[in-house]
């Protein structure tokens, strides 16, 4: 019989502490606390994360509950939804994001052989946004509209894997191209983006810094034609062609030739008109690429349902911004045990799983054997859940 530590003790062992530490010293985050430091706050947050707590009162009544399991979790202080509030308000949110910086270097390591569909040994990458809704009275630090908060969750995901390495959190009004001159483009990558990025002078610099895009051109897109390139229309490609820029200032900000190819996408019956500097790739490709950008959309909707991030622990924006990057924590923790445990369930079974089983002791391994546990994805179909 298994007497030794709970699930949650061993899911905690995957995380690198030494670094952690390093994390919190940087930004003094245990300076003159005597209890309840930063790794128990972490832990909390990321037991609340796995076990879908919805406030500070449910976190404190379920780990009372536990009381005599929580020293072998590493939780070693009473509880209370005092100091919980405290550490979300006072703690600098930096230390948990650059936690999460330090597990999607591990993540992204673990997933670099994933395959990605297409026959191309390039980094793709996928940029994107999430809008979060916040309440304007509890939230007027992130105000959106006149009525409305919101805080924006912009994305860059290597595709490889579906890891994310660049996370920005920003006030709803920010505008989503302004995150290209956050960025540090990587020679040789594929960034795939929708049209809220079509920006020709920001493109124009990618393309200098020899990085490729893929993005949907608008409707009122003007252009002069160069050259018309041979195409099969069984692959759906019906025209693809190399363009020059006529409207002035878009011509004066992205002075060369670009790529435009159309594409009828059979399965959604719509005409797609995609513009890139890269003119190697075949073009069905070049739509196969930009088909995989939908993985970041799959993202955003998995942390939104499975993880705490539409109802907040605290209103500040420290509290907000804290609750978001051990929730990307989470969600990199189960990518990581995924990968090193070697598991064929999917990330939602996954958690689950650990949901229901974090205080129970057994070997983490037995709680996902296949022979009680079946090897299934999320299953999506038409006929709604009674208890959704």
């Amino acid at each position: 019989m298994f007497i030794g530590t709970t699930i949650f003790a061993q899911l905690m062992n995957f995380l690198p502490w030494r670094r952690f530490q390093t994390c919190v010293a940087r930004y003094r985050g245990d300076h003159k606390v005597k209890t309840f430091k930063c790794a128990e706050h972490f832990r909390i947050m990321a037991f609340a994360q796995l076990t879908y707590r919805e406030s500070l009162r449910d976190i404190e009544t379920c780990l009372r509950a536990m009381g005599s399991r929580l020293y072998h979790m590493g939780i070693r202080t009473t509880i209370s939804r005092n100091n919980l509030a405290h550490a979300n308000e006072t703690r600098d949110w930096r230390i948990y994001a650059d936690f999460a910086h330090l597990l999607i270097n591990r993540a992204k390591a673990l997933y670099a052989d994933e395959s990605l569909g297409v026959d191309l040994e390039e980094t793709v990458y996928a940029l994107d946004s999430t809008t979060i809704d916040l309440c304007m009275s509890l939230f007027p630090w992130a105000r959106f509209r006149k009525t409305k908060s919101a805080i924006k969750m912009h994305t860059l995901m290597n595709l490889r894997g579906s890891i994310p390495e660049f996370i920005y959190i920003s006030e709803g009004k920010l505008h989503d191209i302004n995150i290209l001159d956050l960025l540090i483009p990587a020679p040789g990558a594929y960034y795939i983006m929708d049209r809220a990025y079509l920006d020709f002078e920001r493109l124009y610099h990618l393309h200098q810094q020899r990085a490729f895009f893929i993005t949907r051109a608008k409707s009122n897109f003007q252009f002069k034609r160069r050259y018309s390139h041979d195409v099969q229309p069984s692959t759906g490609v019906q025209c693809d062609q190399t363009i020059m820029l006529t409207t002035y200032y878009p011509a004066q900000n992205y002075p060369e030739p670009l790529r435009r190819i159309r594409f009828y996408d059979q399965e959604r019956q719509k005409r797609l008109v995609f513009l890139t500097n890269n003119f190697a790739l075949p073009a069905q490709t070049v739509a196969q690429l930009f088909k995989f950008r939908w993985n970041i959309e799959t993202f955003f909707k998995w942390i939104k349902m499975h993880l705490r991030i539409k109802s907040f622990f605290g209103t500040s924006e420290n509290a907000v911004k804290i609750q978001i990057w051990t929730a990307v924590s989470t969600y990199l923790l189960v990518a990581i045990i995924k990968k090193e445990l070697r598991l064929e369930q999917s990330l939602y079974t996954i958690l689950q799983v650990l949901s229901i089983s974090l205080f129970e002791k057994m070997p983490i391994l037995q709680a996902f054997s296949q022979k009680y546990l079946p090897v299934q994805n999320e299953h999506h179909c038409k006929q709604l859940s009674l208890f959704d």
